[in-house]
């Protein structure tokens, strides 16, 4: 396609029609099984972005999706969240061949109710396809049973309670997920170890070479890019492993070396802070103190 925009879907209906399902039994939420699509478009866009969240469960795909840089094949059985704006492509024959569950909710659906900001604190929204929840058949067993739970719910005569059924049934499904993806941190602690030891190193060279005067301190962007995981991924993976987000390890690592200038050079604050990546001294003080409970002078004249 000549055309480099996403196609944008902005409703359910609008979703189902595109991938030849039927018409949605409720507007603002829909449970479909993937083995009802069999083909994709002729024309199938090269980038797609919803107006809705999506949680899909899929296995034994010959589909390959791409979302931000990443391809991710789904020979294994996964769980993927993609939020609202966010876009993501579809690769395969046009005929398919998958399994699997899917989940969409419009956020008007939320709309006055406790959920609707709560779902924005769910970080994997934002992970990366490759960094997508692999399930054991159990769990993969559960989150399916949650989803048609609410498919059942909204097949089922509309009443006063409804959404209030479905949204804790979702908010189920979504503290599950969170609780699968530690498992998967743990599980996986080689391969996350090994992302730690590349962290460390990453900040080493940082540190220790020309790039804090060149370009200032490193942002949390820059880091997930070079270890080619997303910055929510790292945050959450940090926090489990070592109890810190990204940027405290950042952070931590400027204060290490701040304390060693101070303690063995005669540079002045105002050089250190420079040196440091820093514009103004007064920002550098700032988070030593807050880092460290003493001012940077202060901890100099302890040497002292």
């Amino acid at each position: 396609m000549a055309n480099n925009q996403p196609h944008r879907i902005k409703s359910i209906r609008e979703f189902r029609e595109f991938r030849g399902l039927p018409k949605p039994e409720h507007p603002l939420i829909s449970v479909y099984n993937f083995e009802e699509i069999k083909q994709l478009n002729e024309d199938e866009p090269r980038s797609i972005m919803l107006d809705f969240y999506s949680i899909s469960l899929k296995r034994n795909s010959n589909a390959k999706m791409r979302y931000g840089q990443q391809e991710y094949d789904f020979n294994e059985g996964l769980i993927l969240f993609i939020a609202p704006g966010q876009v993501f492509s579809i690769e395969a024959n046009t005929s398919l061949e998958h399994s699997g569950w899917s989940l969409l909710v419009h956020p008007d659906f939320l709309w006055n109710t406790p959920l609707a900001q709560k779902i924005r604190q769910y970080e994997y929204f934002d992970y990366a396809v490759h960094e997508a929840l692999h399930l054991s058949d159990k769990e993969e067993a559960m989150i399916i049973g949650i989803m048609k739970n609410i498919q059942q719910e909204y097949h089922s005569n509309i009443d006063k309670f409804s959404q209030d059924v479905i949204i804790a049934q979702l908010e189920l499904l979504l503290t599950y997920s969170e609780r699968f993806y530690n498992r998967q941190f743990i599980t996986r602690k080689i391969s996350n170890h090994k992302i730690l030891a590349r962290l460390e190193n990453l900040l080493d060279d940082y540190f220790n070479g020309d790039s804090l005067l060149q370009k200032g301190l490193p942002t949390v962007q820059f880091i997930a890019e070079s270890l080619n995981v997303s910055p929510n991924y790292l945050s959450g993976l940090l926090k489990l492993l070592t109890g810190q987000s990204t940027q405290q390890h950042i952070h931590d690592k400027l204060i290490e070396k701040a304390k060693e200038k101070l303690s063995t050079t005669n540079l002045s604050i105002s050089e250190i802070a420079y040196e440091l990546g820093f514009e103004h001294q007064q920002s550098f003080s700032k988070l030593f103190k807050t880092k460290t409970n003493v001012s940077p002078l202060e901890f100099r004249q302890s040497f002292n």
